[in-house]
């Protein structure tokens, strides 16, 4: 069932057993993304270099053909966490201000 309010639509999910409606969190729940570490592990990288292409503000290749970090603060959070996400080799390890390791999980 989908419920449409002034700004946004709320999707209810119904338990098959309780038949009570669930919410999914909405992105005004969640805290927000914070990237304050980004570590590249260049055993792992292969150069494919789709973070480059995604997040070129924080991400460029080395002469080596590997992935180098160049501005933390380069691109927005979820850019930064896109880029990592497209990493065919899960390369691109992203942590939040509490130390706590984002991706991969």
């Amino acid at each position: 069932m989908t419920k449409q309010t002034k700004n946004h639509t709320q999707s209810y999910y119904l338990d098959s057993e309780a038949k009570k409606p669930h919410t999914c969190l909405t992105m005004a729940d969640k805290k927000p993304l914070k990237i304050t570490k980004i570590v590249i592990d260049r055993d792992l990288c292969i150069g494919a270099a789709t973070c480059v292409t995604i997040a070129p503000g924080t991400f460029q290749m080395d002469a080596e053909n590997k992935a180098i970090l160049v501005n933390l603060e380069g691109n927005d959070a979820e850019t930064i966490l896109m880029a990592a996400e497209s990493c065919p080799t899960k390369a691109i390890f992203l942590y939040d201000e509490d130390g706590n390791q984002v991706y991969p999980r």
